[in-house]
């Protein structure tokens, strides 16, 4: 799996998509429009104008074909535009090649907000490395750009049942050099219980501010309403998220509450402190969550009481599932399990 994570959090994050899998269906239908999109731009090259324009020469387009691509992401089928005498030869999926090799997180990375046209431009260069016509650069560029743009503002659901917000590790370019970035990436769970990328949005720090930016964005975008929002203990990230959904409850995340606490547990007595914790967050009710908090600060209080009052102190967004129906907490429980 191409994609990094810095932190436990991250790797929580992650398992909303069931391990991997579902992410990797996601970064691989980015990456499929991504190809996609730059073909449609090398047709236009070759052929002198762009799809549904009329052409000068003989030479028109002709459907597509199909072709299976390997990635680090899985196998994707793409559609290949034809031309009428075959001449059209794709310089980014050659004829009889089918492996694109060390391209899938600078492609992803293009459908982020925040790059710049110039900044698409470059990547596609870097994505072909080889001499190309600046007339090719810019006729491909174009057509990923709009592509992007269409991606990046397409309406949203008016409700979300929950929401999750956190950070993935990409290349992106900056400065003429591909480097890691990092990218917000926020995923709803709609009211059909299908879920979907909301967005990504390349950013220097996860601050409050930051997110505040991502949540109006949201918002513009049709999101009226979300019940939860499932976030990691960042401060401030409460009342950012009420400014702009009021009606939203904050549910920390319970596996990075489990990495603070357990960060200085010594080695001989992290197996049963882990086991202690875990009646905690798997209890039936809140009602027994506390009571299973109250019987792990008696046994645990003496040594480890930095603990404890991390899970006092964040008690009420620890256990924002508890208010909800039960379908909702067995998603949410399905989440942290996968």
């Amino acid at each position: 799996m191409t994609v990094q994570t810095e932190d436990f959090l991250s790797d929580e994050f992650l398992k909303q998509f069931k391990s991997g899998e579902q992410l990797n269906e996601f970064l691989s239908s980015i990456q499929k429009r991504a190809i996609e999109q730059m073909l449609e731009g090398e047709v236009d090259d070759h052929l002198g104008y762009e799809k549904h324009r009329q052409g000068q020469s003989d030479n028109n387009r002709n459907g597509y074909g199909k072709k299976k691509v390997k990635t680090s992401y899985g196998e994707i089928e793409i559609q290949v535009p034809r031309d009428r005498d075959a001449s059209f030869n794709p310089m980014l999926v050659p004829k009889r090649e089918n492996m694109l090799e060390g391209l899938e997180e600078i492609m992803v990375s293009m459908y982020a907000k925040g790059m710049s046209v110039s900044d698409i431009q470059e990547q596609v260069k870097d994505i072909y490395n080889f001499d190309v016509s600046a007339s090719t650069v810019s006729r491909i560029t174009s057509r990923i750009a709009e592509d992007i743009t269409a991606w990046q503002n397409r309406a949203l659901e008016n409700i979300y049942l929950i929401v999750w917000m956190d950070d993935i590790v990409f290349k992106v370019r900056e400065n003429s050099k591909v480097i890691n970035k990092t990218v917000y990436i926020a995923v709803g769970l709609r009211t059909d219980g299908y879920k979907e990328v909301l967005g990504m949005w390349l950013g220097k720090n996860e601050t409050s501010a930051y997110w505040l930016s991502v949540l109006t964005d949201l918002k513009s975008r049709g999101v009226q309403d979300i019940l939860i929002t499932a976030t990691g203990n960042l401060n401030g990230f409460t009342s950012t998220i009420r400014s702009v959904f009021p009606e939203s409850s904050t549910q920390i995340c319970v596996v990075h509450q489990i990495r603070n606490s357990m960060r200085y547990v010594v080695w001989k007595d992290k197996k049963e402190f882990a086991k202690d914790l875990k009646a905690i967050y798997t209890a039936p009710t809140k009602n027994a969550a506390l009571a299973a908090l109250d019987d792990f600060e008696q046994k645990w209080k003496r040594k480890y009481a930095y603990a404890i009052k991390s899970w006092r102190d964040n008690w009420d967004e620890l256990t924002v599932f508890f208010d909800f129906p039960i379908e909702m907490r067995s998603i949410h429980e399905c989440n942290k399990k996968n």
